[in-house]
């Protein structure tokens, strides 16, 4: 396995967040030792976070996968081992009434991450998501189209729930993965992975090649294989599911660039999607299928990696940024923040310095919609008139020429 340096623009979940509070309280430093600065919780107890349900008429499955690239040696884990991945796939499903909810990452995962940014939180308080774990595959005649989703630094699989149940209740198989040493990823034997704090770091050319791993395993279930390492069962009807010619991806900061260069590499995908991509390595190289930007921080106007990119894509392009959005406004941050932040006392600036003041609500609704509208387009042929310009119903939606 080649592993590549990180760019400067690859920004970290800990460098966000202490900025973030820094701009708030007036001063660089983990969120936990600021605690003093925040004003008195205002929840009577401490409940559990929530994420919004999707609008699909069909409810969400969900299964765990533990992948092994035999192609790969992993310089990290030693001689003889290879590049290990955890991935999920979700999708349409059926009986579920009797099947827990997965929640949003595993407690161990989940309290490492809390540690790791410093936010005082309970993990016992991590949401739940809409999926039903090992639920049985709904199927309606034909295959389902696929979607690979690519984290940003410092993240995990989960972090873009939202938008990820969002597309499985509307009919697509989407394979999330934790990119290993740059996730907060745990195991089936219990071993748990956090982002390393030295060399050798991730960069968006070692995700494209994860990705690309992915694909191959798409392609493995679409022909009736299982890929889990250990053997584990699968739910009932997602062998022979997939459709491998109707492949999609999206991924949210390192993930968005990782997206673009994944499709610069492999003709497998056919649309992608970027939730503001910094686009670093500067990407030269035309991309002919389409391609959408979702821009907040790394807009072509401040960046020149992605406005170098945009001259890039010579097929169906679109470029749109919601007024008041800042990097993690496309994500589940915009919901699970400002719950967090009542249970933890923050203030209302607090909040918006790390969110943005797009409001919440109206930041879920533009990251259910917009991706389900582009890939519908584009894996489905299925036009709405979301994409043709502005709307009433998104005000805050700005197409950029």
């Amino acid at each position: 396995m080649t592993i590549t340096p990180v760019t400067k623009t690859d920004l970290t979940r800990r460098r966000m967040l202490a900025a973030a509070l820094a701009a708030g309280v007036g001063a660089a430093v983990p969120i936990s030792t600021a605690r003093q600065a925040w004003a008195a919780p205002t929840a009577p107890a401490p409940v559990q976070l929530t994420l919004p349900r999707p609008t699909g008429p069909h409810p969400v499955g969900t299964v765990p996968l533990h992948l092994v690239d035999t192609s790969r040696p992993d310089p990290v884990a030693g001689p003889g081992h290879h590049r290990e991945l955890m991935a999920s796939v979700w999708y349409p499903a059926r009986k579920t009434g009797y099947l827990p909810h997965v929640p949003w990452m595993t407690e161990r995962a989940m309290r490492a991450f809390l540690a790791d940014v410093g936010f005082p939180l309970d993990p016992a308080l991590g949401p739940l998501t809409a999926a039903h774990v090992g639920a049985p595959v709904h199927h309606t005649g034909h295959r389902l189209p696929v979607i690979v989703y690519s984290h940003g630094s410092d993240s995990h699989r989960g972090d873009h729930t939202i938008t990820v149940q969002e597309l499985a209740s509307h009919g697509y198989a989407v394979v999330t993965v934790d990119h290993t040493y740059d996730a907060f990823s745990e195991f089936p034997d219990g071993r748990l992975t956090v982002p390393a704090e030295v060399p050798p770091f991730l960069g968006p050319r070692d995700y494209a090649t994860d990705i690309r791993f992915v694909l191959d395993v798409v392609e493995g279930l679409a022909a009736g294989r299982n890929p889990d390492i250990d053997g584990k069962p699968l739910p009932q009807g997602l062998l022979g599911a997939l459709d491998p010619q109707r492949i999609g991806a999206f991924g949210w900061s390192k993930g968005g660039t990782a997206t673009a260069l994944t499709m610069l590499a492999d003709q497998r995908v056919r649309a992608g999607l970027s939730l503001d991509g910094p686009m670093q390595p500067t990407i030269t190289t035309d991309l002919d299928r389409p391609f959408m930007m979702m821009t907040a921080v790394f807009t072509r106007a401040a960046m020149p990696d992605v406005a170098e990119l945009w001259t890039h894509l010579r097929s169906w392009r679109l470029n749109i940024q919601a007024d008041g959005a800042i990097h993690r406004s496309y994500g589940d941050y915009a919901t699970l923040i400002p719950q967090a932040g009542k249970i933890l006392g923050m203030t209302s600036q607090q909040i918006q310095d790390m969110i943005g003041t797009l409001d919440p609500a109206q930041a879920v609704r533009i990251q259910q919609a917009y991706p389900l509208a582009f890939f519908n387009l584009h894996l489905r042929q299925r036009r709405t008139h979301l994409l043709d310009g502005p709307t009433a119903a998104f005000p805050e939606v700005k197409f950029i020429p």
